[in-house]
């Protein structure tokens, strides 16, 4: 039986590298608005509530990895016939917070997501310069922002490889942390068990979660699916 690492090649993709930055994603669009893998049904609970269509996640995914793919922290798992299977995207920009709604027509529900993403990071910015008495600045903390897997097999191992591949460069590149937005409690369970990374507790002890229950658009997700958005960490 053949090994995760003879199954699929790891890399972190460049801004050259045109057709891979299109087949992240499209594998990160599928795997969010939602695909089957292996009989089971993988979609990102925000984005099913909302209902958001492919072709506009597609273009939203797009002009994100044109935006930070040089900054190096985009990796890929493609398998033998050279599909993109995994994706784990991320950059070194300081969380920001706009504040207004900034998607239109029918990527508009998209302003609901980007909500909750700016509630938690607001409170986390705000909980970090408490604790540390200074604000994040721009390639301090690595941001794990997408992650799709659309692999058959070893999905799993896949999320350990490719985020083993930008941990490693963070670290060696003396950033901070790496800080991720998790969705819901599979992201949670993976990034847990294979890169340590742990819910964040503030300085009164809480976690900072934007619970689903309280958004009068997400509240009708199951909460055995997926009970809210947390900030996940780990220190470098």
């Amino acid at each position: 039986m053949q090994t995760t690492l003879e199954l699929y090649s790891f890399k972190i993709i460049t801004k050259e590298e045109t057709d891979l930055i299109q087949k992240a994603a499209d594998c990160l669009a599928r795997s969010f608005v939602g695909v089957n893998v292996s009989g089971k049904w993988v979609q990102e609970p925000m984005v099913g509530q909302l209902n958001i269509g492919y072709e506009d996640f597609y273009n939203f995914t797009k002009d994100y990895l044109d935006s930070t793919v040089d900054q190096g922290y985009c990796a890929v798992a493609h398998d033998i016939h050279n599909n993109v299977v995994g994706v784990l995207a991320g950059d070194i920009n300081a969380p920001e917070i706009i504040g207004e709604d900034i998607f239109e027509g029918s990527f508009y529900d998209m302003n609901v997501i980007l909500r909750v993403l700016e509630d938690v990071d607001k409170r986390f910015m705000e909980d970090y310069k408490k604790r540390y008495g200074t604000e994040i600045k721009d390639g301090e903390v690595l941001h794990l922002f997408m992650l799709g897997v659309i692999a058959e097999y070893d999905r799993h191992e896949i999320i350990q490889q490719l985020g083993n591949k930008l941990i490693t460069k963070a670290s060696s590149q003396g950033l901070k942390a790496v800080l991720g937005e998790a969705t819901n409690p599979k992201s949670i369970r993976v990034m847990e068990k294979y890169h340590k990374m742990k819910k964040y507790v503030d300085v009164k002890g809480n976690f900072i979660v934007h619970k689903y229950q309280n958004n009068s658009r997400l509240n009708k997700i199951p909460v055995n699916l997926a009970d809210g958005t947390y900030i996940i960490i780990r220190e470098l």
